[in-house]
């Protein structure tokens, strides 16, 4: 069903009587074919992810919810202990079901200041009128007694409601976007807020007629570390470094992607190292293909002792090791250098062979001490041995894929994913793919969609067992996925002297 709303004219009267004597001006309605139970579970997504609505939001922490059942997941985690007071509304004809308040946590807290919302949810008893309609609504109150004090994202109106009216007998119905002025008149010429208005039921459509015709969400964020963790921490990575180094960005590459890029995946390891080493000591890290050596930086910068390698070095290692010192614990000075990884399992070429030799001192040959954590951030020809090195020398890992090679280094297509119902791509097959030689290599796989400015945003994480690793046949993992043949000659081409930009 496409988007084409009706514009309600400003002589309208109101769809619903508020029990205080105000005036709701309905300003677009739209038929819909989905029912009333759906209208509210897709409200109370919007409620709990305001950021479907705008941009200008990361999310909204719940602080009081008269429900029985809790309202997701960690939510007593993340409200405070003296939850704020809601200011609730009741309608004629409509009774208030639910009523709750959330905090809406805007993405730029230096502009923007959070704002806390009393929503309520209504309906009608069915059969609710004459007519034997179904009403359901759910009204947005903002805590604010004066357009001046609401925030720059929220629209300069006391209140904003969605109405769903519902014919069972037909099983048609109708959606309709409604704003409380602060004063009448203030929405007869005001297209900024029609706009809005216009903006919010398309969603609510989008959204409900996706519920409707059986839209299953195939992406889960939020599965290992909580969105609130996750997105408090980014923000405050954020305001600490990212003038900083997009300002002093070296490479000839976009700094507005790589530095955002490299803030979310540091927040993500560093709220998920607080929850594994919470009672031990943190054992360090290794990330290898590190690239321009800006992840690396950043945890050193937090006080986590780690070091990187690539095949090939880049112009803002020099600065990041001059910025690092002394910036951490001795332990975790930055560390970036040029090796070439040459796992140990990997046959040598004969003294005599046409293939180039390498120094010794260039090559990397995959043992780390017990316990390092390996990051593998789109470390392309390494990818798929993330989760082998990990089981040889006992290390956890995070590896997010990105371009396809298979281990011998050559580019790669791998084979369609297990699952037949889910996407035939390149980057879901190598995902599929890697996440089966972990599998063998013992590692219990899981997986996380990064909230990261990249389509390629999918981590796969091993930090536990499903067997010891002296029960993996290491040699049988590397035949069974093509073998090993031609790597070293393959990596081989990677060295070059000198920096390049990116």
């Amino acid at each position: 069903m496409l988007f084409e709303p009706e514009e309600l004219p400003p002589s309208t009267p109101p769809l619903f009587e508020d029990t205080a004597g105000d005036a709701w001006v309905p300003l677009y309605r739209h038929g819909c074919t989905f029912g009333p139970d759906l209208f509210v579970e897709k409200m109370m997504n919007m409620v709990r992810n305001p950021n479907l609505n705008s941009s200008w939001l990361f999310r909204a922490d719940i602080l009081y919810d008269d429900d029985e059942e809790p309202c997701c997941d960690g939510e007593a985690e993340t409200a405070p202990a003296s939850a704020a007071q809601p200011v609730p509304r009741d309608v004629k004809g409509i009774p208030r079901r639910r009523t709750l308040v959330r905090k809406l946590i805007p993405r730029n807290d230096r502009r923007d200041q959070p704002m806390e919302q009393t929503c309520t949810f209504h309906r009608s008893d069915p059969p609710a009128d004459d007519d034997g309609q179904i009403r359901s609504l759910v009204l947005y109150m903002p805590h604010a007694a004066a357009a001046a004090e609401l925030p720059f994202y929220h629209p300069k109106v006391r209140g904003i409601a969605h109405l769903h009216e519902w014919d069972p007998a037909q099983g048609l119905g109708s959606i309709s976007a409604h704003f409380l002025p602060f004063q009448q008149g203030d929405l007869d010429d005001n297209q900024k807020l029609r706009r809005m208005a216009y903006h919010l039921l398309e969603i609510l459509h989008k959204h409900g007629q996706g519920g409707a015709s059986g839209y299953v969400k195939r992406v889960h964020h939020d599965v290992v570390i909580p969105q609130p963790r996750f997105q408090d921490r980014y923000m405050a990575l954020k305001n600490r470094y990212a003038r900083q180094l997009v300002d002093t960005w070296a490479e000839s590459t976009d700094p507005g992607k790589h530095v955002f890029e490299d803030l979310g995946i540091a927040s993500f390891l560093i709220e998920l190292w607080e929850v594994m080493y919470k009672d031990v000591e943190f054992p360090g890290f290794v990330d290898i293909g590190c690239g321009n050596g800006l992840l690396v930086y950043i945890l050193n910068k937090e006080g986590y002792a780690g070091w990187g390698f690539d095949a090939r070095a880049r112009k803002s290692w020099a600065q990041y090791r001059t910025e690092a010192v002394g910036c951490a614990p001795p332990s975790a000075q930055s560390s970036l250098e040029q090796r070439l990884l040459l796992p140990s399992v990997v046959p040598r070429p004969d003294a005599d062979s046409e293939t180039p030799q390498l120094d010794a001192d260039a090559i990397q040959d995959g043992t780390f001490p017990p316990g390092t954590f390996i990051v593998s951030n789109h470390a392309d020809e390494l990818t798929p041995w993330t989760p082998i090195l990990g089981a040889l020398s006992r290390c956890p890992f995070i590896m997010i894929p990105c371009c396809s090679h298979s281990l011998t280094g050559e580019r790669f297509r791998a084979p369609p994913p297990r699952d037949k119902a889910k996407p035939k791509s390149t980057y879901a097959s190598l995902v599929d793919w890697v996440t089966q030689i972990a599998e063998d290599c013992g590692w219990e796989v899981e997986t996380e969609h990064l909230r990261i400015p990249s389509t390629r945003n999918t981590c796969l994480l091993g930090r536990r067992r499903t067997r010891d690793a002296s029960e993996v046949d290491v040699e049988a993992v590397l035949r069974k996925y093509g073998g090993v043949e031609g790597y070293f000659a393959n990596v081989a081409k990677l060295v070059k002297s000198g920096p390049r930009s990116h």
